[in-house]
């Protein structure tokens, strides 16, 4: 594997700053898996009405990223970014009368726009980071700064398990011996503790967006440089990004299925409260998402990236039939670990799907990105068998399945090109 160093001097400061926008739109997509399991008790929702959380969020990721795509090329990487910060902070502050007045369908528009300009980001941030320098290290580099994704995991469940989570539940027998005023006081106070982490994040955004102007950004190579007007779908001819974009619909629908799903996991298989599955379960996910994340990227300096994409993805069919088969504390422990063998994933398949397109880069970082959305599919699928079946661990043969087509995907990319099919 090449040993050049994954980033070049002159672009340290770009890659820096431009990495902060992998924590951000990490620590918006980690609030919504506790959002899933807040909404039920807060807003007195069944679990497949709750999972529109994810769906609102995760259709935004589809809407966003082709008119980002053609932002860029009239405004470039760095204003476009700029705006998904913009957009970001309003959508966060919106969480805050939401949080007042108890209206779900409020909180679904704010997840929209926080979603639609976190699309935007990924749209830009993405390719930027894989284009910044020499190719052969792009896979490198864009998983070192998928790691500082891989932080936000981490924080997230920890601070927003406590900030969001109160810790007073009730059971159903409980909340129907309660008088209806007392139990609406308390759905009103678990419906207000999501404004101060949303105003928080709001607050953050507008300071990276300072941080972004106030930055001049280096030139890009010409070979890569955004221009022209060009056709947007001529890009998916090609094999390799088709199969790129399917990839990485099914990993990211089975990534945020189980991780926006393990709370309530943790509950039916060993009957571990909310809070407890938030700051340690979740927690421990994200903390192995965030080291496979580094070590990942240490070990692409050795391993053929498609290949280990291909290692890794098998693991994680292994542990998904685990976790569906094993019960009890074993099968926590199976979901909990998938998160190191997914951390590798996304970065991996976005940077295969891109590689030497030259300037029909955003056109196929555009495509790749809206297939994040599969992360409103899968999910809202996993809770509707949940449902459907009265057990969670049923709904884990989903993203077993995903991990099929990812797997299919490592073991196809090294032979296929770029052609025009």
């Amino acid at each position: 594997m090449s040993k050049l160093p994954v980033v070049e001097k002159r672009y340290v400061v770009a890659f820096a700053l431009t990495s902060t926008l992998f924590f951000a739109w990490g620590l918006a997509s980690q609030f919504n898996d506790l959002l899933l399991h807040h909404f039920q008790q807060a807003l007195d929702i069944s679990r497949t009405r709750a999972s529109l959380t994810q769906f609102a969020f995760y259709i935004g990721y589809f809407c966003a990223p082709l008119p980002a795509a053609m932002i860029i090329r009239r405004v470039g990487y760095k204003k476009t970014m700029m705006m998904g910060l913009a957009m970001y902070a309003i959508g966060a502050f919106l969480f805050v009368p939401a949080a007042g007045m108890r209206v779900y369908e409020i909180f679904l528009i704010a997840l929209y726009i926080i979603a639609f300009g976190a699309a935007f980001l990924e749209t830009s941030a993405n390719p930027y980071i894989a284009i910044l320098g020499d190719p052969s290290t792009s896979s490198v580099r864009l998983n070192f700064a998928q790691a500082f994704n891989g932080v936000a995991t981490v924080l997230g469940p920890l601070v927003g398990g406590y900030v969001i989570f109160s810790g007073v539940e009730y059971t159903p027998e409980q909340i129907a011996a309660m008088s209806p005023q007392t139990v609406d006081a308390w759905r009103a106070t678990e419906a207000a503790t999501v404004g101060p982490p949303y105003m928080v994040l709001g607050v953050l955004m507008a300071l990276i967006i300072t941080a972004i102007a106030l930055t001049k950004y280096p030139a890009l190579p010409k070979a890569v440089q955004p221009e022209g007007s060009g056709s947007v779908f001529a890009v998916l001819r090609k094999p390799r990004v088709r199969h790129a974009v399917i990839a990485q619909f099914f990993y990211c629908g089975a990534q945020v299925g189980i991780w926006s799903l393990l709370v309530d996991f943790c509950k039916e298989a060993a009957n571990v409260p909310a809070r407890t599955g938030a700051t340690v379960f979740l927690f421990a996910t994200m903390v192995a998402f965030c080291i496979g994340r580094f070590f990942g990227a240490w070990l692409q300096r050795h391993i053929d990236p498609a290949r280990l994409l291909v290692i890794y993805a098998g693991c994680n069919i292994a542990l998904c039939i685990g976790a569906a088969t094993l019960g009890g504390y074993p099968s926590i422990i199976a979901m909990v670990a998938t998160s190191f063998f997914m951390s590798i994933m996304f970065p991996t398949i976005f940077a295969l799907g891109i590689e030497k397109l030259g300037h029909e880069t955003e056109f196929a970082s555009s495509f790749i990105v809206m297939a994040i959305s599969g992360a409103a599919v899968v999910p809202t699928a996993m809770a509707f068998l949940a449902d459907y079946t009265g057990a969670l661990h049923w709904s884990l043969f989903l993203p077993a399945l995903c991990y099929v087509v990812v797997m299919g995907f490592g073991l196809r990319a090294p032979k296929m090109g770029h052609a025009v099919t």
